[in-house]
C-alpha cells in the first residue's frame, strides 16, 4: 500500500496529465472571447484593486506609482501599474519599495488603520535584513528558478508568508524572467482551495485519495513547501 506522500505524488502526476477540468477550460475560453480586445498582450493588466492611500500613511518607502498617502479617498492600482512599479524599483535595487507595491495590491481595501494590512506591513519592513533577502530572491530568480527564489523567501524571520511573497515573486518575474523553468505564479489560500478541489476529484477518480485527506494535506491553507509551490 502506498504511503501518503506517494499517493500525493501520484495525484500530482495525474493532475498534470489531465490538465484543467473541461468546465474550467470552457469557462476560460468564454472569458477570453469576451475580453481578448482588452488584453492585447495576453495578460490581465487592467485587473485593478481599490485601496485607500491614507490608510497606509505609516508605510515607507512608498512607490511613486501609487497615489500619495495624503489622499483619503479610494483609488485604484492595476496589475499593469504594479508590474511597472516593480520593474522600476528592481532597476534601482529598491527591493522593499517593490514589495510595498505588491503588498498594497494584494491587500487592497482590506488594509485598514491598525489592521492586518498596513500594521503588518510596517512590522515586516522593520525586519533587519529584509532588503538583502528580497535582493537575494530576485538574484536567485534571475539565475535559477522560481522554486529556488521561493526557498530564499521561505524563512519566518522576514515576517512574510507565501501568500504575499509569491505576489512579490510574480511581479518580479515579469521584470526578471527566471533563468530556469516557468515564471513565478501567485500561491495563496484562494488558489490552494481551488487546487484542493481539483486534487480531491482526481484522487477519488483514481483511487489514490478516496476520502480527500491527501488533497487537504498537500493543498492546505498555508505552509506550502518549495516542492508544493513547484507543483
Amino acid at each position: 500500500m502506498l504511503d501518503r506522500q506517494s499517493r500525493a505524488d501520484a495525484v500530482d502526476r495525474e493532475m498534470a496529465a489531465r490538465g484543467l477540468p473541461e468546465e474550467a477550460v470552457a469557462a476560460l475560453a468564454c472569458w477570453w472571447s469576451e475580453n481578448a480586445d482588452r488584453y492585447p498582450d495576453a495578460t490581465p493588466g487592467a485587473h485593478t484593486v481599490r485601496y485607500t492611500p491614507a490608510r497606509w500613511a505609516q508605510v515607507t518607502p512608498w512607490p511613486a506609482t501609487l497615489a500619495p498617502r495624503s489622499s483619503t479617498g479610494d483609488t485604484g492600482v492595476s496589475r499593469a501599474q504594479v508590474a511597472s512599479a516593480v520593474t522600476d524599483a528592481l532597476g534601482r535595487k529598491a527591493f522593499t519599495e517593490a514589495l510595498v507595491a505588491t503588498y498594497v495590491w494584494g491587500k487592497g481595501k482590506s488594509g485598514t488603520p491598525g489592521g492586518s494590512g498596513p500594521a503588518t506591513l510596517v512590522k515586516i519592513l522593520a525586519n533587519d535584513g529584509l532588503e538583502e533577502v528580497l535582493a537575494d530572491a530576485a538574484s536567485t530568480l534571475r539565475k535559477d528558478s522560481a522554486r529556488r527564489a521561493y526557498e530564499v523567501l521561505l524563512q519566518p524571520s522576514n515576517g512574510l508568508g507565501p501568500s504575499f511573497f509569491t505576489k512579490f515573486l510574480y511581479f518580479a518575474g515579469q521584470a526578471v524572467p527566471p533563468g530556469l523553468g516557468m515564471r513565478p505564479l501567485v500561491l495563496d489560500r484562494v488558489l490552494a482551495q481551488r487546487m484542493r478541489t481539483v486534487a480531491a476529484r482526481v484522487g477519488r477518480d483514481t483511487g489514490y485519495d478516496p476520502d480527500g485527506s491527501v488533497a487537504a494535506w498537500v493543498w492546505a491553507d498555508g505552509g506550502w513547501s518549495p516542492h508544493r509551490y513547484e507543483v
